[in-house]
């Protein structure tokens, strides 16, 4: 399964880890297909670090702090399984503790400053096509809609 982030500086192609994460791949394709993530930010940008997106608070008109919110209920992580490597394009669950992911995620700049991640924040999909588009975004750009390819 793969699919596409629409942002406004350009698509990112992704493929999903579906074999080594299943039920993160799965919570990120349903809100997906439910237009969740449409029209957030990426709230935070750190550069040859991450971007990071999926936070409802990051909506315009949204009243919470941006990079505090999520979908209203926590998912587990999956740090066991294979391709839990934090490389440039790696698509992985950012969390405030384990087991406190929701809806935010995170996408690799690169392998310089993410070693500390493996197997803390699970990994569970990697940009494939468009990973220019990674380094355009800017802190408070946002993402159009995310199409999920069955």
């Amino acid at each position: 399964m793969e699919a596409i982030i629409r942002t406004e500086k350009g698509d990112m192609r992704v493929t999903f880890f579906q074999e080594d994460a299943p039920n993160t791949v799965a919570n990120f394709v349903k809100l997906a297909k439910e237009g969740y993530y449409d029209g957030l930010t990426f709230h935070r940008v750190l550069p040859d670090f991450v971007i990071q997106g999926g936070c409802p608070n990051s909506r315009e008109g949204a009243s919470g702090m941006p990079g505090t919110g999520g979908p209203g209920y926590k998912i587990d992580c999956e740090l066991t399984g294979g391709n839990q490597h934090h490389d440039r394009g790696v698509l992985s669950m950012a969390h405030a503790g384990k087991n406190t992911g929701g809806s935010q995620f995170f996408v690799c700049h690169s392998r310089n400053n993410t070693a500390h991640l493996d197997r803390q924040h699970t990994c569970f999909g990697k940009v494939i096509d468009g990973l220019d588009v990674i380094d355009d975004i800017r802190q408070g750009d946002r993402i159009l809609a995310i199409e999920v390819q069955d």
